[in-house]
């Protein structure tokens, strides 16, 4: 009988403990698909509007969607790339709906639909079991140096795509 390996098991906790995500500020997100799989585009940082077989177009859709189902919340620079995701999320004063994990979570759940519908009209490649991973990584922005750095790297993360730590070929 294998016991269970609580080690192993355990998920750390990723979020800053004791802080209000439902709170005013800006905040850096990166999702990454499931076991970082290609799902989107290999034009990385092309303009793709219009090109409805790309994902990644889908993808934009949705981030920009936030801003219309939860008052309060606006989507200030993003990129998608191959394999996983990045963007800053401006929640403003007056945001009264749920903390960043219920948006992220209303994020993945909406791609995730999308994606499955676009499967089955042979649209996007099929995937193994989900789209997204676990978890997503934040970071809360705490001031312009923090934002330029950020800014910056989100513009420049299709130029340096095979340094990218998500790179897998």
């Amino acid at each position: 009988m294998n016991q269970f390996n609580q080690d192993f098991y355990h998920r750390r906790i990723i979020r800053l403990q004791g802080y209000d995500y439902t709170q005013q500020g800006l905040y850096f997100i990166t999702i990454c698909t499931h076991k970082r799989k290609m799902m989107f585009s290999n034009t990385v940082g092309a303009a793709l509007r219009g090109r409805p077989e790309y994902a990644s177009e889908m993808i934009v859709k949705w981030l920009m969607e936030l801003e219309n189902k939860f008052p309060g919340v606006q989507i200030d620079k993003y990129i998608v790339m191959p394999n996983h995701i990045h963007f800053i999320l401006n929640i403003k004063g007056g945001h009264t709906g749920p903390p960043l994990q219920g948006i992220i979570n209303w994020f993945k759940t909406m791609t995730t639909n999308e994606y499955i519908k676009g499967v089955k009209y042979g649209m996007y490649k099929p995937f193994n079991k989900r789209i997204w991973q676990r978890s997503y990584y934040d970071h809360i922005i705490r001031n312009e140096q923090d934002y330029i750095h950020i800014a910056e790297y989100i513009q420049n993360n299709p130029a340096k795509w095979q340094e990218d730590r998500f790179y897998i070929t």
